[in-house]
């Protein structure tokens, strides 16, 4: 199961269109049959937004986009898994895991 797939060129439009959180909640629900969390959501739209950047910056215009890829046998999805082909033409994948955070504090310095 995967709530969204397409070319990355496909993904950058629906991202700067702002519709990707709109597709990825609506497959949620016809997979899961209820909608998903507003933070999820929220999350899908700040991050994926990222995402889209990184992609045109590195002009990965032709390459194939999962999102929200659930793993066989298990409840974990994975964010976002890319694959396509290098500049010597090989075949590679490529898996995103997203992270959101609301807020962070500076570490300890180390007891010595």
């Amino acid at each position: 199961m995967r709530l969204y797939s397409g070319s990355s060129q496909q993904f950058i439009q629906d991202t700067i269109q702002n519709q990707i959180a709109e597709k990825l909640r609506i497959a949620f629900f016809d997979y899961f049959r209820f909608y998903p969390s507003p933070g999820e959501i929220t999350a899908w739209r700040n991050s994926l937004r990222a995402i889209k950047d990184i992609f045109a910056m590195a002009d990965l215009y032709d390459h194939g986009v999962m999102l929200e890829y659930q793993l066989p046998l298990s409840s974990k999805r994975l964010d976002c898994l890319i694959c396509g082909k290098d500049k010597v033409q090989d075949e590679n994948a490529v898996i995103i895991e997203l992270k959101q955070w609301r807020n962070a504090k500076k570490p300890r310095a180390p007891m010595s």
